[in-house]
């Protein structure tokens, strides 16, 4: 189980899941895709950050991943808050 998760495949099943989870939403509820892509973008590279960090990616990967995290998380924000 540890090299199930010291590979990143742990990572990789959760963004799946998300992804089925992302074309449920878009056939059910109508959502638009940037929408979504708001909603779903922060965890993602949040997700990504983990996964770079479990491989043992550069330093560089990691922080990219976390910092395009913050713009799509305040976009979202702004977009809730603004309704």
């Amino acid at each position: 189980m540890s090299g199930f998760f010291a590979s990143g495949h742990a990572v990789d099943l959760i963004l799946v899941i998300m992804a089925i989870e992302a074309v449920v939403l878009l056939m059910t509820r109508r959502m638009m895709p940037w929408a979504l892509l708001l909603v779903f973008g922060p965890g993602v590279c949040i997700l990504l950050a983990a996964r770079a960090a479990l491989v043992g990616a550069d330093w560089g990967w990691i922080s990219l991943a976390l910092a395009a995290s913050f713009p799509l998380h305040l976009l979202d924000l702004r977009r809730r808050l603004s309704r």
